[in-house]
């Protein structure tokens, strides 16, 4: 068969006569995840530190917050106010991935020009930094979204709310503004700060842009050539906060050799009302920070690398590398829900 063109070659590959052993394509089905999916990052900030652990200081809220200036007395003074700090310390642990390359398999890839992540030894490369980054998600998931971690928390209902309960979103008496405003009142008065961030589970934020309350306050926004529409902007907007995030990382839940189980990260039905600073500083509250450490002294507390392996192995291996600490900070500046949706 004549070859010559891409049409015959089409056709050569689709009918069996002929079988290419050698990945010519720019194209590769790799579902790596889309950048912007990944949350570690998002809703804390990072803290760079110098050392691998340490303490850091914590003032009383209490004693900020009480009035101390009293009337002086003639020839005399006030009693010296009372200043107190407690202190926490974090540790930042150091997390590895390795991920081999065969070096003889790699060659003919490397010879013939094999374009991005076909060649072995730039897909491990992408395949350790998106591991590592997935590994943060599951920390943060542990440390800040899920049910039992933050001491403010409320429960989603189906009947008549009541104590720490709330009507779930997807539930037509559900009033999320007023629902949220309360929470924010609340924190307001306990925490001084008003929360500025919401982080909501995927579940949590399709049963937002379909509650009828949300809906109400929108629906003579749009035009027939321009509906209205609930997103993240929207919902900001409504619920006078910075930034709304949807929290939508995934991960496959299954042991090696299952079949493959994926699941959210983060509690699809969940969500965090919290205040975050965009500047860590010692005299600035956060409700978390990521403590990070640079431990190869190169500027990144995040690190690909590689190195060959053993003698006659004619191998290498792809390192990844990470070194944080997830910590909770203010606990009075967040408030989870659970059962956010039925």
């Amino acid at each position: 068969m004549n070859f010559a063109n891409t049409a015959n070659i089409a056709k050569a590959i689709a009918d069996g006569s002929w079988k290419p052993n050698l990945y010519l394509t720019n194209v590769s089905i790799a579902q790596f995840q889309q950048p912007d999916d990944f949350v570690a990052y998002k809703l804390f900030p990072i803290v760079p530190v110098a050392q691998p652990m340490s303490k850091f200081y914590k003032f009383s809220k209490a004693d900020l917050a009480r009035v101390n200036m009293q009337r002086k007395p003639a020839f005399g003074t006030v009693a010296p106010a009372v200043w107190s700090q407690d202190e926490d310390s974090y540790s930042c642990e150091v997390y590895q991935g390795l991920y081999g390359v065969d070096q003889l398999s790699a060659r003919p890839f490397a010879v013939a020009g094999a374009p991005g992540v076909a060649d072995p030894q730039v897909a491990k490369a992408k395949i350790a930094a998106e591991q590592t980054k997935l590994f943060m998600d599951v920390q943060f998931a542990q440390k800040f979204f899920k049910s039992g971690v933050w001491a403010n928390e409320y429960t989603g209902a189906t009947s008549t709310p009541s104590g720490q309960q709330f009507w779930q979103f997807d539930n037509d008496n559900s009033d999320p503004i007023s629902f949220i405003d309360g929470l924010k009142t609340d924190m307001k008065r306990e925490g001084r700060r008003t929360p500025n961030k919401l982080a909501l589970g995927a579940e949590t934020y399709n049963a937002l842009k379909n509650n009828p309350t949300i809906i109400e306050r929108i629906k003579y926004s749009g035009s027939s050539a321009n509906p209205a529409t609930v997103n993240r902007n929207v919902l900001a907007q409504l619920f006078g906060v910075d930034e709304v995030l949807v929290l939508e990382s995934t991960y496959n839940a299954a042991a090696q050799g299952a079949e493959a189980d994926m699941q959210y990260i983060c509690d699809p039905k969940g969500m965090l009302l919290c205040y975050t600073t965009g500047r860590p500083a010692i005299d600035e509250p956060s409700a978390g920070y990521i403590f990070a450490w640079d431990m190869l002294g190169s500027g990144q507390h995040m690190a690909v690398t590689n190195f060959q392996g053993a003698p006659g192995t004619h191998s290498e291996f792809v390192e990844s590398l990470c070194s944080f600490d997830m910590q909770q900070v203010s606990t009075d500046l967040a408030v989870y829900c659970k059962n956010c949706v039925a």
